[in-house]
């Protein structure tokens, strides 16, 4: 997981993950402990990144939105019936995440990263399409484009930056949010993983410090091209 600044937010979420997964998990012998650990390891996630990225505040702006959206997805789908809006908000928090990074980069200036992910999230996607619920097919392939184009992106900013760990964690955190999201899907629509809540939100939650922990160096990441509309 990435440094932060502030060593006490950073325990306090692993704290909270782990609290989160344990009793999704059934091993605190009290399932609603979920509804507040789940939540708020999410919300400590934003308070690590509310610091971050002041010198570029249309960046920064982006990402808090894309995270709190990311918490209105996470308390959506604490309930079996609020999988849609959850996956609208994540959807739209996708979107949020590809606006900042976009502003670093141009949308797809490198072609390579979204070549793959294209093949992969189709792969992904084709292998699901049979177990998908017909009703939900097309709001699934809007979120696997978003998510997709998310992580590309987030790879095209690490290919045009090499040596910045900055970039490099963001492209992490594309990949394991696609990664998580694979696993949720499968456990899903497919057939049920051992130990499925451990290995999504882990990489979800990964995913989501590796964009905040980005904003620390976004203004060195994005300092050969100019800001716009900020």
């Amino acid at each position: 997981m990435p440094a932060f600044d502030r060593l006490p937010w950073l325990l306090a979420s692993i704290v909270s993950a782990l609290l989160a997964m344990a009793s999704n998990e059934g091993l605190l012998g009290e399932v609603r402990l979920y509804f507040v650990f789940k939540p708020l390891t999410t919300m400590l996630i934003i308070a690590m990144a509310w610091p971050r990225g002041r010198g570029t505040p249309a960046q920064r702006r982006a990402v808090l939105i894309g995270l709190v959206l990311s918490l209105v997805g996470d308390v959506a789908l604490l309930w079996r019936q609020g999988f849609v809006p959850g996956l609208v908000s994540f959807l739209l928090a996708h979107l949020a995440y590809l606006a900042a990074f976009a502003r670093v980069q141009p949308l797809a200036a490198r072609r390579g990263p979204f070549v793959v992910y294209a093949i992969v999230a189709a792969l992904v996607f084709s292998l699901l399409w049979p177990d998908v619920p017909k009703v939900l097919r097309l709001p699934v392939a809007l979120y696997v484009a978003a998510l997709a184009s998310m992580a590309a992106q987030a790879a095209v900013l690490w290919r045009s930056a090499l040596h910045d760990a900055a970039a490099r964690r963001l492209a992490l955190g594309g990949l394991l949010f696609l990664a998580s999201d694979t696993l949720l899907a499968v456990n899903r629509f497919s057939m049920p993983l051992p130990l499925a809540g451990v290995w999504v939100l882990s990489t979800y939650w990964l995913a989501q410090a590796c964009i905040a922990s980005w904003l620390a160096s976004a203004r060195s990441a994005g300092s050969s091209t100019a800001e716009h509309g900020r």
